[in-house]
């Protein structure tokens, strides 16, 4: 070989593989899987659950595999049944359906989307109307606005900010989704803040913790790799903001399930591809990716510095003692 097809070579296939800190699952996640595993564990299947306990494919398939079965409708789950809401949290009037039909419910809601809830009830309590920033659709908005009857507004930007009509503008607050850009957040809440110079915010953000240290790790990554594979579901709110995040800082990048979704032109003239995952993506999912992209060439993995997370949010009564499977 040539000294210009080895050039040739060397700059068509990966060379090393830059792993983010952190990635992966979140104290969240890791909450609501073992609610359902635990659950599984002390009632035997079949265990009903509202929605995929969490955005991730490859999870909804292994606990379904377990026994658990996911329902869009509580009209699904037999009478006086358990069922478990997912992590990212149910309206007033989906429990109030629950209790009708006379089901044990657990609870899985992510502590950090409870939160948010529980901010919602309090300012219409005290009178204001709310604005949430947030992606029309996602559950965790269906489920922090259906706190209320009325009163709460939904704007995904700042299009929608200028074009946002509110009945009490002096008596105004804004919570968010928690799994959002942090970046966009941040431009939505600046038009707000314009618009709606008393508009009251929250004394900290809602966007989660790990939310925040999974961009910031993509953000420290970006700068020294050539390409970014994000491993996640598309369903996944904070794995699609990952992909943003990358590209917003100058790299390509690609979301994909795991290792049997990766297209090899991808990687076509990249040196060095960074590998970050959602918060809702098994890691299990990240070693089979990076095992693939060594076989495409990669010979060296750098972690990177980031964030060390030690949150662990305690289990619902009923489920706390039974140790999982």
């Amino acid at each position: 070989m040539t000294a210009a097809q080895t050039v040739t070579s060397q700059e068509t296939s990966p060379h090393e593989i830059v792993l983010a800190e952190p990635r992966g699952f979140c104290a969240g996640v890791d909450r609501a899987i073992e609610i359902v595993e635990r659950a599984l564990a002390k009632f035997g299947a079949p265990v009903y659950v509202r929605h995929e306990i969490v955005h991730n494919d490859h999870v909804v398939a292994d606990l379904r595999a377990k026994g658990a079965i996911f329902v869009e409708d509580l009209n699904e789950v037999p009478l006086g049944s358990r069922v478990i809401m997912s992590a990212h949290g149910v309206a007033r009037m989906v429990r109030a359906h629950a209790d009708a039909r006379g089901l044990e419910v657990f609870d899985a809601t992510c502590p950090l989307v409870t939160k948010v809830h529980v901010e919602v009830r309090k300012l219409a309590s005290e009178g204001y109307d709310i604005v949430m920033i947030g992606h029309e659709g996602h559950p965790e908005v269906e489920g922090t606005m259906g706190q209320l009857d009325q009163g709460i507004y939904l704007v995904e930007d700042e299009a929608q900010v200028a074009a946002l009509t509110v009945e009490h503008p002096e008596r105004l607050a804004y919570v968010s989704q928690t799994t959002l850009s942090t970046d966009d957040t941040e431009a939505v809440v600046r038009a707000l803040k314009a618009r709606f110079p008393k508009i009251r915010g929250p004394k900290f953000s809602d966007i989660c913790y790990a939310t925040q240290n999974r961009q910031d790790a993509v953000k420290l990554m970006s700068g020294q790799v050539d390409v970014v594979l994000v491993v996640g579901s598309r369903t996944s709110s904070n794995s699609n903001r990952l992909r943003e995040v990358a590209e917003r800082h100058g790299v390509p990048a690609y979301l994909l399930d795991g290792a049997e979704d990766l297209q090899p032109q991808w990687l076509a003239g990249k040196s060095r591809v960074g590998i970050t995952a959602g918060a809702s993506a098994p890691e299990a999912l990240v070693q089979g990716l990076v095992l693939a992209v060594k076989a495409m060439g990669a010979v060296a993995v750098r972690r990177l510095p980031g964030a060390e997370e030690h949150i662990r949010f305690p289990l619902p009564k009923g489920l706390s003692t039974q140790e999982p499977r």
